[in-house]
């Protein structure tokens, strides 16, 4: 397992989700702001590269300068204010996530069981007690 290898991969999905919330943050302002300029970044942000939020800002930095400072700007607000409670928010998601599905599997498991038993035998009686149930 090449620890520093996840850790980039990690960092590089962060990176282009806090991208993409910037970008959205800028759309909800411009929306009230400018609704023209909005729309304009809404057609632009469709186009499919906001999933590599590197190749998004290089994008945009050739159509509109001023907009893709602004979502920089933001979105380096936001990952100096998220990355503070991330690792602890992670690992405690990820606990409780993991609990959760081993819980569920072993509901599942223990339904599987008792389904897959087979039916247990009903008792034999003797023939003494059926003697017993004879009416008269």
């Amino acid at each position: 397992m090449d620890i520093k290898r996840i850790a980039k991969d990690t960092t590089k999905v962060l990176v282009s989700y806090l991208t993409y919330q910037a970008m959205r943050t800028v759309l909800a302002q411009l929306s009230e702001t400018n609704p023209p300029l909005a729309l304009w970044l809404h057609r632009f942000s469709g186009q499919g590269t906001i999933q590599d939020g590197e190749l998004y800002l290089k994008a945009l930095l050739k159509e509109n300068q001023e907009l893709a400072f602004r979502i920089m700007t933001v979105r380096e607000h936001l990952a100096e204010s998220v990355t503070e409670f991330l690792p602890e928010m992670a690992r405690a998601d990820i606990k409780q996530a993991n609990v959760e599905h081993r819980r569920q599997q072993l509901e599942r498991m223990s339904q599987l069981t008792t389904t897959d038993a087979p039916p247990q035998p009903e008792p034999v009686q003797d023939s003494e007690s059926n003697l017993d149930n004879l009416p008269g």
